[in-house]
């Protein structure tokens, strides 16, 4: 199946997806475009002066791939020692393992588009969330 614009989560079938165009065309905060069992991919867009917020994922691991903009990294084993790693462009890859404590800010004035990849997945089939506010109302 070969799909250019992706309007829900393809679920656990086997797909062929434009990755680059579906995260450039999303402006929606999060979006699951496809979720497995043991994967899930996500495509983000975080606004200027946006950020994904310090987090920790305890039993995933995270691959973020920036395709626009450009994301300021923060990471760390514990919450006190969270630190700036550095800018990640289009074309770079942040790799978060399990346990990391992480913040991704979008310092620029443009967008930062960027997709997720967890494994396990992380967001409940189908997830859509139009705002960091709405992610964050869905996490409590």
């Amino acid at each position: 199946m070969v799909k250019n614009q992706i309007n829900s989560d393809l679920g656990n079938q086997p797909a062929v997806v434009n990755i680059d165009k579906e995260t450039k065309c999303n402006n929606n905060y999060r979006k699951a475009i496809w979720t497995g069992e043991h994967l899930q991919v996500t495509v983000m867009s975080i606004i200027p002066g946006g950020e994904i917020g310090l987090e920790i994922h305890e039993n995933l691991d995270q691959f973020l791939r920036v395709e626009y903009g450009v994301a300021s990294v923060y990471m760390g084993k514990t919450k006190p020692d969270v630190k700036f790693l550095g800018n990640a462009n289009d074309n770079y890859a942040i790799i978060i393992p399990a346990g990391t404590w992480h913040n991704i800010i979008n310092e620029q004035n443009i967008p930062l588009k960027m997709y997720s990849v967890y494994a396990p997945p992380k967001h409940p089939i189908g997830t859509v969330q139009k705002t960091k506010f709405e992610a964050d109302l869905a996490e409590d």
